[in-house]
């Protein structure tokens, strides 16, 4: 019995021995090396694991095959998601960094067109307070000199104030006024006319045509804006001012900005786009606003 006890209790010990030997191995391959017999059992077994890893992740690298992926792509697919979503100020956000982040992106036009629609809808409501002041009519004022003044337009002051004609001025009367200090933006090579706050994007109009121009990299003004119908120039305060055709000159160089007809066989020398933006232009600049002219990025 008594051989039989210590058969056991070696069988166990060597059980024991093998279960704590191979713990340690494993903690020397895979956690810490532990340096003596270990070392020599399986030298450096860490740094061959560590490399093989590498190797296979560069492997996998060079044979996967890249997704084409375009910049802007997920920003405007994460701006349509929060827009369906009723999400519209983050949703903006995000279409207005593809804007100003990667205008060459497929997906730029797309956001430049949404993105304008949702400034004028803000722009132009008079339920939208930001940017526009209330302005109470004093003795002498007239519609003219309270525009210069603050820098607007007759145009703007009868839109926000909902006036069909001018109306008499009476003194205590209240106008609603924002002013334009926009600038625009003239880009040739791309067929685009933009309009700016500063660094801020407002909207975006295409050029459909230009005859008979060569635009050079610079900066102008608005030098003027004409109304005219039948070939007559036509004030604001005429009764018939809102059947006018508007056009905008600049200055240096003298190029004129026209709505465009397609039924004209000889079009005038200037850049045209549609009749319904530039009556929203016109509506959006005053004569002295900054215009850019640019050339195409190399």
């Amino acid at each position: 019995m008594r051989i039989w006890l210590i058969i056991k209790i070696i069988a166990g010990l060597a059980v024991a021995g093998v279960i704590t030997l191979t713990a340690m191995l494993a903690y020397h391959i895979a956690v810490k090396p532990l340096g003596g017999i270990f070392q020599e059992i399986i030298p450096e077994a860490g740094s061959v694991i560590q490399v093989t890893k590498e190797e296979d992740f560069a492997k996998a690298l060079e044979a996967a095959e890249m997704p084409d992926f375009e910049p802007g792509d997920r920003a405007f697919q994460k701006a349509h998601e929060l827009i369906a979503l009723g999400k519209i100020p983050e949703g903006r956000e995000k279409l207005i960094a593809i804007v100003n982040v990667f205008p060459t992106s497929p997906a730029a036009p797309t956001a430049r067109r949404i993105v304008s629609m949702m400034n004028l809808d803000e722009i132009l409501s008079t339920d939208f307070k930001k940017g526009k002041s209330t302005y109470k009519v004093k003795s002498g004022d007239s519609y003219f000199a309270i525009a210069g003044r603050h820098d607007t337009s007759l145009d703007m002051v009868m839109h926000l104030n909902g006036m069909m004609e001018l109306q008499n001025l009476q003194p205590g009367d209240e106008l609603m006024l924002m002013p334009l200090n926009f600038r625009i933006v003239i880009e040739p090579y791309r067929k685009s006319l933009s309009l700016w706050d500063e660094a801020k994007f407002v909207a975006e109009y295409p050029i459909l045509d230009m005859h008979g121009i060569t635009l050079s990299p610079g900066k102008t003004v608005i030098s003027s804006r004409r109304s005219a119908l039948d070939g007559r120039a036509v004030l604001p305060t005429a009764a018939n001012y809102r059947s006018t055709s508007k056009s905008i000159l600049l200055k240096n160089p003298a190029v004129q900005i026209f709505p465009y007809d397609e039924n004209d066989e000889s079009p005038q020398r200037g850049i045209f786009i549609k009749a319904a933006d530039i009556e929203e232009l016109f509506l959006l600049t005053r004569t002295g606003n900054e215009v850019e002219i640019r050339s195409p990025k190399k």
